[in-house]
């Protein structure tokens, strides 16, 4: 099992954090593309080769966030029609979500084993999310999910303080 840390800094306009191990070390570097169309995040290993691409669909009638994972496209996450309530649903191949997957606290299984765990936690500055990974072939899709999850938030956050002026 290995555990990793999603720490973002608060205050970056331009989508840049790491990706960090138990030692501190960084694992991958994701950067954003602040003011570009389509957004996307890319998601780069030590050497700087990308593993994993999030692109926010740009021409849809919901939002809807598409995670390609070594040029494969591994899940989608979309927003339902709702009047009341954001909801989301995330679908992806042979992947189940279970648990509060919106604050962070979640499991990821695969064919009904488990293959990671994400918590948020809570006494820090920024968004820090601790992310355990039980099967160590999964590490590169458990990472993208993590941080598409973040993007759609961030997404979500940035589309009510619009329309709230």
């Amino acid at each position: 099992m290995k555990q990793l840390y999603i720490k973002q800094k608060v205050f970056s306009l331009s989508g840049k954090f790491t990706v960090k191990d138990q030692q501190e070390q960084d694992v991958y570097y994701v950067e954003g593309s602040f003011m570009k169309v389509p957004k996307t995040f890319s998601i780069m290993d030590t050497a700087r080769d990308e593993i994993a691409r999030i692109t926010k669909k740009t021409f849809s009638f919901l939002p809807k966030f598409l995670v390609e994972v070594n040029g494969r496209e591994v899940l989608t996450i979309k927003k339902e029609f709702s009047f009341l309530k954001a909801r989301y649903t995330i679908d992806a191949a042979g992947i189940e979500v279970h648990g509060n997957w919106w604050d962070m606290d979640f499991q990821l299984l695969q064919h009904g084993e488990i293959v990671g765990e994400v918590g948020k936690e809570w006494f820090s500055w920024g968004d820090s999310y601790k992310v355990q990974v039980i099967d160590e072939e999964m590490e590169s899709i458990i990472i993208a999910l993590v941080v598409a999850i973040d993007c759609v938030k961030a997404d979500q956050a940035a589309a009510s303080s619009a329309t709230s002026v």
